[in-house]
């Protein structure tokens, strides 16, 4: 597919201008006050993204994965330790310029969509290319490309209340690669859809990371998680990785046994 070209020339030119790592956390922890309990959501992690990666982050409910994530996307400030993202250090930006790192280097993909129900498909993806300043035939140009992308060119004048589930989710992902972020993360971007659509969309994420794309995914579907070539297991905001190079059903019976709370 030509738009799948266009993406991998892209993500090897970015590749031989800037650094290999995507996002860096180092040390990194997130602790809150519940009821005067000190809960730590997330324990002193230090993971390294490289470009081009496909990572899976996968552990029990409350186990911290979703809170990592948004460390990792400068969502959450840390309570401790640092987050690089394109070897820019979080903690040293004010409010404006964190924003403009978020904006122009990470593309967020939510289960809830987070789209704007007033706008159309095509004004929800013009949106950050508004914020960003992109030229008006550049913004055009990069859309029409990420709608034939998605398969949405035909519904580019529907608002999202006129879309389906997996509809909406594409449109997000589609957003999302707008400007051409150096790592796109999904939060369980599959859970509010049914078991054909959530292939649908887990497909088209693979397709993103073969064409070059840098993808962390959080998923609850340790079926999903064992296709990805890293898988990190998330266990009381603890962090351990598993390397894996068999076939899928295999690495499931595993994450099965490390996410083992008996």
């Amino acid at each position: 597919m030509t738009t799948m070209v266009i993406e991998a020339q892209d993500a090897r030119r970015r590749g031989t201008t800037m650094s290999t790592v995507a996002i860096e956390a180092r040390g990194v922890g997130k602790a809150y006050d519940e009821d005067d309990v000190r809960v730590e959501a997330v324990r002193r992690v230090d993971v390294t993204i490289q470009r081009g990666e496909m990572v899976a982050i996968v552990g029990p409910s409350g186990s911290g994965k979703s809170t990592l994530l948004h460390l990792l996307g400068g969502l959450t400030t840390p309570t401790s330790g640092h987050v690089l993202v394109d070897g820019t250090d979080l903690a040293s930006l004010d409010d404006d310029a964190l924003a403009a790192v978020r904006r122009d280097h990470i593309g967020f993909v939510f289960q809830a969509f987070n789209l704007v129900e007033v706008l159309t498909v095509e004004e929800n993806l013009q949106l950050p290319a508004t914020l960003a300043g992109l030229d008006r035939s550049t913004a055009t140009a990069r859309i029409d490309e990420l709608l034939d992308l998605v398969g949405l060119t035909a519904l580019r004048s529907k608002r999202p209340s006129q879309l389906s589930g997996g509809e909406r989710q594409r449109v997000a992902i589609a957003r999302a690669l707008v400007l051409r972020p150096a790592v796109v993360l999904a939060d369980e971007p599959t859970g509010n859809l049914d078991s054909v659509t959530s292939r649908q969309i887990i497909d088209l994420l693979h397709d993103l990371h073969r064409a070059g794309e840098t993808v962390v995914l959080v998923t609850h579907d340790i079926k999903i998680a064992a296709q990805a070539e890293r898988l990190l297991v998330m266990r009381d905001g603890q962090l351990t990785e598993h390397e894996h190079d068999s076939v899928a059903e295999d690495v499931v019976e595993v994450i099965d046994r490390l996410l083992d709370t008996t």
